[in-house]
Formats: structure tokens, sequence, C-alpha cells
């Protein structure tokens, strides 16, 4: 089995999500799904209609030679195989068309790459436990999920690259790239043209079949960078519409869309 929906990256500090993804319709969201316990299933999430990808996060330990293991913040205990009951809640996801991916990294955890070698290592690992190969101990049982997510915060920036291309080449579809929370790039009340800026500056010289915009769900969500209903609406999305890469938008977290109901104001406009 390819990887439907491959590989994300997430370069340290952007508010763009980039896609290079072949196949998928623009004007879709993109949701994170796994670090609050009062945020509902996956399945539920699924369930909503508001989301055309979740990314199920996060595996926050891995490479160095460490024992690779997710965190889901309460949803499931990975130390006694508590989260194989996953598989069927990915199953339903899958089954509606909605694409399941596993994000890497996060804001805490213990993760980097030491070399070519140990990147390869890490990528025969989440091939075989994750995505289309085959192990004794898949974490989310027999499931196979579509893609990596790469939500690289911390430790360096070493070898990602090399963890990338040996992913790809499990790959028939192309690449899924992120960048994320980058300050230049972020929204000032009353002023888009920084975010306009860097969206045409992404949209010109990156090699991208689609770009997602990156939002907090809710103020609470993030330090900065909110973009309320009304301005994303009228002011944001009127702007980058018109590129031929644009893809829609992705949304940080699904606990804080709960709490706004941004994703159900918002998904008529994307």
């Amino acid at each position: 089995m390819s990887i439907k929906s491959a590989i994300s990256l997430t370069l340290i500090g952007s508010v763009l999500l980039m896609m290079l993804l072949s196949g998928i319709d623009a004007g879709g969201i993109a949701i994170y799904w796994g670090q609050n316990g009062n945020e509902g299933t996956l399945a539920e999430t699924c369930a909503t209609g508001n989301y055309d990808f979740v990314n199920i996060a996060f595996l926050p330990t891995f490479g160095n030679g460490q024992t690779p293991m997710i965190n889901l913040a309460g949803h499931c205990d990975p130390y006694t195989n508590g989260c194989t009951g996953l598989s069927s809640d990915i199953k339903s996801c899958q089954a509606k068309g909605i694409k399941v991916m596993l994000s890497l990294g996060g804001g805490a955890g213990s993760y980097y790459l030491t070399s070519s070698k140990d990147a390869r290592q890490v990528a025969t690992y989440l091939w075989n436990n994750f995505l289309g190969g085959q192990s004794a101990s898949r974490p989310f049982g027999d499931a196979a999920l579509d893609g990596i997510d790469f939500d690289i915060e911390g430790g360096t920036n070493q070898h990602w690259g090399d963890l990338a291309r040996y992913l790809s080449r499990y790959s028939k579809n192309g690449k899924k790239v992120q960048f994320y929370n980058n300050p230049q790039c972020q929204y000032t009340e009353g002023d888009i043209k920084n975010l306009e800026d860097a969206w045409k500056q992404w949209t010109t010289d990156v090699n991208a079949t689609l770009i997602f915009l990156g939002l907090p769900a809710s103020p609470e969500a993030a330090g900065s960078g909110f973009i309320p209903v009304s301005d994303l609406t009228s002011q944001v999305l009127p702007a980058i519409k018109g590129s031929a890469k644009y893809g829609g938008v992705m949304l940080w977290s699904k606990y804080y869309d709960n709490q706004s109901g941004y994703s159900s104001a918002i998904k008529n406009d994307v």
C-alpha cells in the first residue's frame, strides 16, 4: 500500500500550511486532534462533516535510538496497547473520504534525529507501524494511516529532509509540506498586508500543488494570530482564494474548535 497523501513537513515558525498533494479538491479544512481528552472521539470529529483532513497529534518521542511512543493526552494509554481501539475510528473517518495523518513532534517531547541512518530507521518504523507496512505491535491496530505530518517545534533542524525523503520512497502520490507559526506571516488585526504578502511569496516561490492557511481555532489556541470569523471571510479568504494553489485552512485544534465553533462558521466560505 502506498501512502495516499504522503508527507507533511513543518518548518519551525510559520502560519502557512503547505501541501504538495495530488487529487485533492481545494477548499478543505484540516484539524489537529488528540491533545485534549475533552475534545471528543476521533470518530465524532470526522462525523461533524467539517473536516477533510485529521492530524492525530502527536508522536513526540522518537529518534536517537529511543523507543517511539505516541501521546494522545488521555484518549488512550499506549503503554498498555490501549490505542489499538482507534483502528475502527480511523477506518470510519477514511470511509467518509477523510484523510487521517499522524503528526510527529509537537511543542513538547523528546525527538531529534542524529544522522541520516537514524532518519531511515524512523521512516521504516513509521511505515511498518502506522502506514502500509506490517508489524506485530502497531499502536493503532491494523488501520493504515494516510500519511505523516511533521510538526517539528523542538530539537534540532537536522535530518528532517532525510526523513521526508526516506518516507517519500514508500509513496507514489507526492508530498505534503507544512509551514507553521512564523511571526512574519501572522495576521495583524485590521491589517492583512503581512499575511497577504507572505501568501503571495509562498505561492510564487514554493513548488506546491496546494497551500493551506494555518489558523488557531480560537484566541485561546495560540498566543497570537487568531483571525475573527468576520475578518477571515470578508478580508483574508477573498485575498487568497484567487490563487490556483489555494487549498483551504488548517486549524489548531479540535478542542478549541469545539469551544468556538470556528470550522462550522467558516466552512461555507472556505
